[in-house]
């Protein structure tokens, strides 16, 4: 069907920052392990996509107002593998603006926001044509899926599951779903301040990092560990266990990199002031009896993570002792937020 007018509509999605590691995926996007994370407050894509018809289809891409080819291939890729469960795509072209309220490169998966926040749009546009169904968020995670694997948790706000674990029925490979528990007090308002070592480009992306382990010599052990670690972190979620998810949290961001360095052929995304800073944590949790601890993602910058209620006194703490020890002193703030929103009259 075509349209004579065009179709727009505007969605804010949030990144999120895992816990329960997602390293590995079997073809299309599909993760060889389950992941658990939780969805940010600050951390935000907002994307505009209006339609119009074009016999040829296409698309333009906006960042921040400015048109962008960075991500053409991506979003191409992306438009492909979905045009067959939204038509609308066919015979239209379309216009995607797009922005972060943070910067690329500094530890938060810009992925994650933006190709949830694209899948939404292209989701909301699709129904608008019939809506005698609504918005089905099961499939615009799944959707979402196929541009980036983390996307998928990042339809939902506060904690989410994504990859099948036997034990809970309603779990997916192929869509993530809240936690299936009911989370702690203490864990719907954690905090996530994001310490920035270093945010130049990886030198190695996390799609490479997820083909090696496909050879990888401990992969079935990964695969394991991760089962495990899962329905752990879900049992001290809503048990709200802070020492239990500390060594399980912190565990998981050293068994990624470990993996990194263990692969054929090895390398380490970990600067000298990462391990530095990951030190520092560790002796302020001892020295101060405060429940801070780590998680990394794939890359040099160090999560740090801990309850509201000691918000000033690390905050004090990160001023003196860990500000020095970051690019340009850059510490970005963030903590467990709301899931998407439509944006209306944009």
């Amino acid at each position: 069907m075509q349209y004579s007018n065009e179709l727009t509509t505007t969605w804010q999605t949030p990144s999120n920052i895992a816990i329960v590691k997602y390293w590995g995926k079997r073809e299309v996007q599909e993760p060889v392990n389950p992941s658990i994370s939780f969805s940010l407050s600050a951390a935000r894509t907002t994307t505009k996509i209006t339609i119009s018809p074009r016999e040829e289809g296409g698309f333009l891409f906006l960042l921040d107002g400015k048109e962008t080819t960075g991500f053409d291939t991506k979003i191409k890729k992306f438009l492909e593998l979905v045009q067959g469960r939204l038509p609308i795509i066919k015979n239209h072209f379309l216009k995607i603006e797009s922005s972060n309220t943070f910067p690329h490169s500094t530890g938060i998966a810009s992925s994650a926001s933006s190709m949830s926040a694209l899948a939404f749009c292209l989701a909301d546009l699709q129904q608008q044509t019939n809506r005698k169904h609504p918005l089905n968020i099961s499939e615009v995670s799944s959707l979402a899926r196929l541009g980036s694997g983390s996307a998928a948790r990042s339809v939902f706000g506060g904690w989410n599951l994504w990859g099948r674990l036997s034990e809970i029925p309603e779990s997916s490979d192929h869509y993530a779903i809240p936690a299936p528990v009911s989370v702690a007090p203490v864990f719907q308002t954690f905090h996530d301040d994001i310490l920035i070592v270093n945010s130049t480009t990886k030198p190695v992306s996390s799609s490479a990092g997820h083909a090696l382990m496909n050879n990888h010599p401990f992969r079935d052990g990964r695969i394991n560990q991760a089962h495990t670690n899962a329905l752990n972190l879900l049992k001290h979620l809503e048990t709200g266990n802070l020492d239990a998810f500390i060594e399980l949290a912190e565990s998981e961001a050293l068994s990624l990199h470990a993996l990194m360095m263990s692969s054929s052929p090895s390398y380490t995304l970990l600067q000298p002031n990462s391990l530095i800073l990951i030190e520092k944590i560790r002796e302020f949790r001892k020295t101060n009896d405060i429940p801070v601890c780590f998680t990394m993602d794939a890359g040099p910058n160090i999560h740090l993570l801990y309850p509201h209620e000691f918000s000033e006194k690390v905050k004090e703490w990160q001023e003196r002792q860990l500000k020095p020890l970051c690019e340009e002193g850059r510490i970005i703030r963030d903590f467990v937020g709301k899931g998407p929103q439509k944006i209306i009259n944009s």
